[in-house]
């Protein structure tokens, strides 16, 4: 079995990912291929994070929900260093096939991305509360 096998053999399907004849070339990569990694790797999104919150004080935590919800959006929008961190754990799980569909609109396709990362970890904000005391 080789690595596109391997990589595919590993992705959780996702009934609800439909991919329709009318879809964007971009929707379509977003559905099929960016969504299962996105899950696959949600344990490693959320332990990334978190350890983002501690190397940025806990400040996190004296927020209410509302600034919480912002505070994740703000810090992938603005932190490159932790937009690419996350990027990389997404990117490096691509085959080589899609790697090169991602390439070719990679800006457009980096930004459902984020957005997806970002609404994931606001899903499980709950994720970040059983962490305050540690």
């Amino acid at each position: 079995m080789d690595r596109t096998q391997k990589l595919l053999s590993i992705r959780p399907l996702i009934a609800s990912a439909k991919i329709m004849p009318e879809m964007s070339d971009d929707e379509r990569f977003q559905n099929q291929t960016l969504r299962p990694i996105i899950k696959l790797q949600n344990d490693l999104l959320l332990a990334s994070f978190k350890n983002y919150i501690k190397k940025m004080k806990n400040t996190f935590y004296e927020l209410k929900l509302e600034k919480r919800m912002e505070y994740i959006t703000k810090a992938i929008q603005k932190d490159v260093k932790l937009r690419n961190s996350l990027k990389g754990m997404i990117i490096g799980q691509l085959t080589v096939d899609e790697y090169e569909i991602y390439i070719q609109n990679s800006s457009a396709l980096n930004k459902r991305m984020m957005n997806m990362v970002i609404k994931r970890l606001e899903d499980q904000i709950q994720y970040f509360d059983k962490y305050e005391l540690v």
